[in-house]
């Protein structure tokens, strides 16, 4: 059974930072395309990073240079450290795992929150 775990979300000030985690089991990411997606209250979800299985990230405008993406291969894990963090930055954050042979999988999220 495959799982991706989402922790590490909770509230913060705007100009603050937040590292949130996605732990997999079930799957080696490895050899999966893994990517950070976010759905705000009442906005479609919207992909933030993805990183392929070779190490390379592709970023949303709205997040380069304020949020980074890694993966850590051994712990089975993904990372995303988010800096200067604004209000808009506000949603639930959702880890994805996918091949392109068509394996997809979603974790159940975690909620950041960014006071003014």
């Amino acid at each position: 059974q495959v799982q991706l775990v989402e922790s590490g979300g909770g509230l913060v000030q705007a100009g603050g930072s937040l590292k949130i985690s996605c732990a997999a089991s079930g799957i080696s990411i490895s050899t999966y395309r893994m990517g950070w997606y976010r759905q705000a209250p009442g906005k479609l979800r919207e992909w933030v990073l993805i990183i392929s299985s070779s190490g390379w990230i592709d970023y949303k405008d709205s997040v380069k240079g304020r949020f980074t993406m890694s993966r850590d291969n051994a712990k089975n894990t993904v990372y995303l450290q988010m800096n200067s963090l604004k209000p808009e930055d506000t949603a639930v954050y959702y880890c994805k795992a996918w091949t392109t042979w068509g394996s997809e999988y979603w974790g159940q999220g975690t909620q950041v929150t960014v006071s003014s």
